[in-house]
């Protein structure tokens, strides 16, 4: 057991019982060009991110734990995402239009694809979600508890979106959460800051948070 300083309380780390989940490091999330920029987002932001969450990813990968990448992508007939889901947005370029790296979040296409400097190797999980949480049309609860894994450090985009649903959604499923703070970022300044705040209120009601030097220390004890 390691004990990791955190916010509300200090979160007592097992790390064999631990794996890292990255969320949508994804080409069209984060680099200049793509569909969050055709939103009017500043991608800048999250590409800040890109150095802490290289060095926790390492961290994991030092110690030898589970890192599990997930990516915000359908299939190409758009099967598997509602209409709904679709038509909000930019009117003028949905989920599956044609874009600067291909057709927008379609599984396959360049901009769906986690960026090179993130980029998953040899033997880690890639996980494709038509959802914002990643448990939700997944296998991921059953790959972790395969792995025998009960704990969850989270990093990546967006804090308030799909990294807090599938926070929740871990939750829900009786895994102890540890947000990666300084590896998670929104377009909004203010919704992350919102997002950690409701995370870890009333006694860590979904988890905790902690810095990424605290969360490396602690997995390689």
């Amino acid at each position: 057991m390691a004990i990791v300083e955190a916010r509300p309380f200090p979160f007592v780390l097992d790390p064999p019982a631990t794996a890292l989940i990255v969320i949508d490091m994804q080409r069209d999330f984060v680099e200049p060009g793509g569909f969050g920029a055709t939103l009017g987002n500043d991608v800048s932001l999250l590409r800040a991110i890109i150095p802490a969450t290289a060095a926790l990813i390492k961290g994991f990968r030092d110690a030898g734990l589970p890192v599990i990448h997930t990516r915000e992508c359908h299939r190409p007939d758009l099967s598997d995402c509602p209409p709904a889901k679709r038509e909000r947005g930019n009117p003028s370029l949905r989920i599956g239009d044609e874009g600067a790296m291909g057709r927008i979040l379609i599984s396959g296409e360049p901009g769906a694809d986690i960026i090179p400097e993130l980029y998953p190797i040899k033997g880690e999980t890639v996980l494709d979600k038509p959802g914002k949480g990643a448990f939700y049309a997944t296998p991921l609860d059953e790959i972790l508890r395969e792995k025998g894994v009960r704990q969850l450090v989270f990093a990546g985009v967006t804090t308030e979106v799909c990294v807090q649903t599938t926070m929740r959604e871990a939750n829900d499923r009786g895994y102890e959460c540890l947000l990666a703070i300084d590896a998670t970022e929104s377009y909004f300044p203010e919704f992350k800051k919102a997002a950690i705040d409701m995370i870890t209120a009333q006694g860590a009601i979904v988890g905790w948070a902690a810095a990424v030097d605290d969360i490396v220390r602690a997995v390689n004890d």
